[in-house]
């Protein structure tokens, strides 16, 4: 994880010191480059790359590292898997039988729309740190790298719970899921007030 980290902040360095005018090139390879180790982290979880599923279980993990309002991430990841999961098993059959297909067909854009939906916020921050030429090169890389490590965080958590669920079962795995977060929730109860 770390030669991968190095790499993306190197390149958040260098695209911040150019300002937004290296954006349209940083942040592409910038997004390849945590795609790239992403997959090793899936691959390193038992994945086989080789499948359109794991392909596409990499492309979620993007979508499921973006926090929603209140920070419920523990509390939407599974509704936001369920979601991702019935596109990206739509997208695997397409290809599959279809072989190539065009990035316009209706169940791509969907797809394409919640990864982007998501991962759009995390985007406009890693541009807005590039906005000063050099003060933004010690803050491109800086992002780059917080944003690496969340994400790599983010799959290590994914494709543990998805090889859990491949040795016990995707339902046991869950159920244990949904008893772990209640464990964790603060209590809804109200509280006495000593008078």
């Amino acid at each position: 994880d770390w030669l991968s980290k190095v790499m993306i902040g190197m390149a958040g360095g260098v695209g911040g010191f150019f300002g937004m005018i290296a954006l349209p090139i940083e942040l592409p390879l910038t997004t390849a480059l945590m795609l790239r180790s992403i997959a090793e982290i899936a691959r390193a979880e038992g994945e086989d790359l080789s499948k359109m599923e794991t392909r596409l279980a990499c492309l979620e993990v993007f979508a499921l590292g973006v926090r929603g309002p209140k920070d419920k991430l523990n509390i939407d990841y599974y509704a936001t898997r369920l979601v991702l999961t019935r596109l990206t098993a739509d997208v695997a059959a397409l290809v599959s039988e279809r072989g190539a297909v065009s990035a316009s067909t209706p169940i791509i854009a969907k797809l394409v729309g919640e990864i982007v939906g998501r991962f759009g916020l995390v985007v406009s921050d890693m541009s807005a740190a590039s906005v000063v030429p050099f003060l933004g090169a010690l803050g491109g890389a800086t992002l780059n790298v917080i944003f690496a490590d969340h994400f790599h965080r983010v799959a290590h958590g994914h494709f543990t719970v998805r090889r859990l669920e491949r040795i016990y079962g995707a339902e046991a795995i869950r159920a244990r899921y949904r008893h772990s977060t209640r464990a964790l929730a603060p209590s809804r109860r109200p509280r006495k007030l000593a008078v």
